[in-house]
């Protein structure tokens, strides 16, 4: 099956020391999740702004790992996706998991939100986890619910 088209650009804004993937990785991982061409952007930011951006948006008064902002799903997805990267880094930790595979999983399920994919419904929730548990799989890395642990 032919790759999707992928546009994508990373920016960092969370004062972290941490090194991320290459572009070119956490590309190729969202790339993994497309069914339809996509542009993205990803936005890689601290605490503080995380926390802002999800009580201004989804009014809860803390930071959480990933918003997904979607505006178009078909015929070409087009979202900005924020990663708060010391929830993830907490995150990752917290439920023994690398920094890379948690980053990839997170990567995976903002680029499947900006498709229409969704979790509000147990049977959203377990079509688009089966879907991430399968892309996860393709690409090397273990199985992000094996522990149960919720990562949105």
């Amino acid at each position: 099956m032919a790759k999707k088209k992928l546009t994508v650009s990373f920016e960092r804004a969370d004062g972290a020391e941490k090194r991320l993937p290459t572009r070119a990785e956490m590309s190729a991982w969202m790339e993994a999740a497309l069914d339809v061409p996509a542009e993205l952007c990803v936005r890689f930011v601290g605490e503080e702004e995380g926390h802002s951006l999800n009580k201004t948006y989804r009014e809860r008064d803390y930071a959480t790992n990933v918003l997904t902002f979607d505006y178009q799903h078909e015929p070409v997805a087009q979202a900005d996706i924020v990663i708060c990267t010391p929830v993830l880094e907490r995150e990752a930790k917290e439920q023994n998991k690398s920094f890379r595979a948690h980053l990839a999983h997170l990567l995976i399920h903002s680029t499947l939100h900006a498709q229409g994919w969704d979790h509000e419904t147990d049977q959203e929730a377990e079509e688009m986890e089966a879907r991430e548990r399968v892309i996860m799989k393709e690409l090397g890395f273990p199985n992000p619910y094996s522990d149960r642990a919720r990562a949105h």
